[in-house]
């Protein structure tokens, strides 16, 4: 297909296209003439992705280049690509090493952890991979559960983190519907993102429900 079918079929305009390519995000078309190139449903599944990653998921170019470079190695196992995805996603606000609360709060954290037997993404990997940046997001949200006095203990928490394992499930169980690393990459991201608001509004939505069933009203 020609560029402007590529951007057709993808929803990305063709100064867009031009970008990426010029980024190395994109590989070169076929070149047909001296200013015309053709491209093919490769270049397509692999502009989605891009799309994921950049426009959906608000990842910089530069950590999206990483991302795709990960995909590329043949090295990595699929959980490493895709981990290498969720985790180049923008993040809360890392935990403040000065604030003497978060010493504290980074115990109860790995005391959750424990409790809810999950090692993976709290410290470095063996390989010197940095610890999550979501571990680092959970220590700081304990931290101002604790300093303005919310419960937050590891029997406070431990639900939550119950009730993630069932979604995580669902979550791998429709990342794997599709076929392709590259597939499964652009679904990992974009479910990771578009859910977030989905997992939010039903929270809330349950939490009236709950609050009519306890309380009373119509």
């Amino acid at each position: 297909m020609r560029l402007a079918e590529l951007s057709a079929r993808s929803g990305v305009s063709t100064a867009t296209i031009k970008y990426y390519l010029r980024e190395g995000l994109l590989h070169p078309g076929r070149r047909i003439t001296a200013t015309q190139a053709e491209y093919d449903e490769e270049h397509l599944r692999r502009l989605r992705l891009v799309r994921a990653l950049i426009q959906v998921g608000r990842i910089p170019v530069n950590s999206a280049r990483e991302v795709l470079a990960a995909l590329q190695d043949q090295d990595l196992d699929r959980n490493k690509r895709l981990g290498t995805a969720v985790w180049a996603l923008p993040h809360g606000p890392a935990p403040d090493e000065g604030d003497p609360a978060t010493e504290a709060a980074r115990h109860t954290a790995d005391a959750l952890l424990d409790r809810l037997g999950w090692s993976y993404g709290a410290t470095p990997g063996p390989s010197g991979e940095p610890a999550s940046p979501a571990y680092g997001m959970l220590v700081t949200a304990i931290t101002a559960l604790s300093r303005l006095g919310y419960p937050c203990a590891v029997e406070d928490l431990e639900p939550y983190g119950r009730a993630m394992e069932r979604i995580a499930v669902t979550d791998l169980d429709l990342v794997e519907r599709y076929e392709t690393p590259d597939e499964q990459v652009e679904a990992a991201v974009a479910l990771t993102v578009l859910y977030e608001p989905v997992l939010l509004s039903l929270r809330r939505l349950a939490e009236a429900e709950e609050s009519r069933r306890r309380l009373g009203g119509k």
